[in-house]
């Protein structure tokens, strides 16, 4: 088993990069937009369990951090649309391991929850 080096530089990068991509939501909203979701209203939709306030704290937090861009366009009704920066784009190999790491997973616990379930007594 590969050991992780614990020096206090290792934590400090670790932990500014939980600072920014961390909790509940974010890499979802990356992910998202990754996918070509780029408006509120369809990550509202496409997110489920989020509220609006969250969903807009979450946004406000990403733009801030330089990780997404934010375009309004001077229409009526304003339209807003969210895309990742260079340093968002930067961020998706760890959304697609992540993502690659899950399916993985659910796979294996898939087959395991199925040979439990063969091994039930009738």
């Amino acid at each position: 088993m590969e050991q992780i080096e614990e020096t206090q530089d290792a934590l400090c990068a670790v932990t500014h990069c939980s600072r920014l991509v961390g909790g509940k939501w974010k890499l979802i909203i990356l992910f998202r937009i990754s996918g070509k979701l780029n408006r509120f209203g369809a990550l509202h939709r496409a997110i489920p369990g989020i509220t609006k306030q969250m969903l807009t704290q979450q946004l406000r937090e990403l733009e801030a951090d330089g990780i997404l861009n934010r375009k309004v366009f001077a229409e009526i009704p304003p339209r807003v649309e969210y895309s990742l920066t260079k340093r968002g784009r930067s961020i998706m190999p760890l959304v697609k391991a992540m993502k690659a790491w899950g399916e993985e997973d659910l796979r294996k616990a898939g087959e395991a929850k199925r040979r439990n379930q063969l091994d039930l007594p009738l």
